[in-house]
């Protein structure tokens, strides 16, 4: 594959994601490769995990028949068997149900199978993702994925029209991500979301704003600006910083980098609204530089310290 045609493929993946703030924010929607190596990889994670518990589970169970068989099939042990069955079978399904809720869930929204494939769900409204959002999406996991699987094993290909209807069924919302521009699957037309690339930057990569030349002249224009007796340089609180994570720190920057003028109006109102600062108006540039900076260094010490806030939702 040539390299214009490679960058087409990326081009046509690429969108922009307005968040709450007003923001635009340039994202890149996973391709379906990406996807399918991902599910892929959770689902030799849950088969693992439950080949793991299931010979644990019958390890016991071994030592808990001996009991029954010198007790006579009555008695606690017998007890202990009925117990570990259903135990068994709880956990069985929490491995196929909870493992996607539990990953999904949290701050990077990301089961360890779409870490590995460099992508992660969003919310389409450039909101936070929803607890409801999540369930949704995975509710319909099981009509899409879990429930025409076995139904195709079980009839066989010598069902004649039951096996046909099931595997048209699995077809239908397999190959529905490859007829919208965004690849959606069934879950995520219901639920709200799509599922993005996750940019591989670190931290301190994604924060210069121009490199190390653009750095050395905000630092001496910062250092002129300081001279002037007109200067005014604006000191955030531990709690103002607290409010912001890296995604918007990296969304300020682009609001920066940019300079339009509207955009910064409008993300300084969103910003000295959050934090309850009214002494901005007319400097809102000014302003939002310095909260840039601060934000900036209280994350990278917290990087230092093994602590990451990934987002204004996330702890830390």
């Amino acid at each position: 594959m040539s390299i214009a045609t490679m960058r087409r493929a990326r081009l046509r993946k690429e969108r922009v994601l307005v968040t709450p703030e007003g923001i635009s924010l340039p994202v890149t929607v996973a391709g379906a490769g990406a996807r399918l190596g991902a599910l892929i990889l959770d689902l030799l994670i849950i088969l693992l995990l439950m080949i793991g518990t299931t010979l644990a589970l019958a390890q016991i169970a071994g030592g808990a028949g001996e009991f029954v068989r010198e007790a006579g099939g009555n008695g606690p042990g017998a007890k202990a068997m009925q117990f570990l069955m259903i135990v068994w079978i709880i956990i069985m399904f929490l491995f196929r149900n909870a493992y996607f809720l539990y990953f999904e869930l949290g701050p990077r929204g990301a089961t360890p199978g779409k870490r590995l494939a460099g992508i992660r769900i969003a919310a389409r409204d450039g909101g936070r993702l929803t607890a409801e959002m999540v369930i949704a999406r995975n509710l319909l996991r099981d009509i899409e994925l879990f429930l025409p699987i076995p139904l195709i094993m079980m009839a066989g290909a010598d069902s004649g029209m039951a096996w046909l209807a099931a595997t048209g069924w699995f077809a239908i919302f397999m190959l529905f991500p490859l007829f919208n521009r965004d690849r959606l699957r069934a879950g995520d037309v219901i639920a709200g979301s799509w599922v993005l690339e996750r940019p591989r930057r670190k931290l301190e990569a994604a924060m210069s704003l121009h490199g190390e030349r653009a750095a050395g002249a905000a630092a001496q224009d910062t250092a002129a600006a300081e001279q002037s007796p007109l200067a005014r340089r604006y000191r955030f609180e531990e709690a103002e910083l607290a409010v912001y994570g890296e995604f918007e720190l990296q969304s300020l920057e682009r609001v920066l980098r940019d300079g339009r003028e509207e955009a910064i109006e409008t993300v300084y109102q969103t910003i000295a609204a959050k934090i309850g600062r009214e002494d901005g108006w007319g400097d809102e540039r000014r302003f939002l530089s310095d909260y840039y900076t601060q934000l900036r260094a209280r994350l990278e010490a917290g990087m230092r310290m093994g602590r990451r806030k990934a987002d204004k939702h996330s702890e830390g």
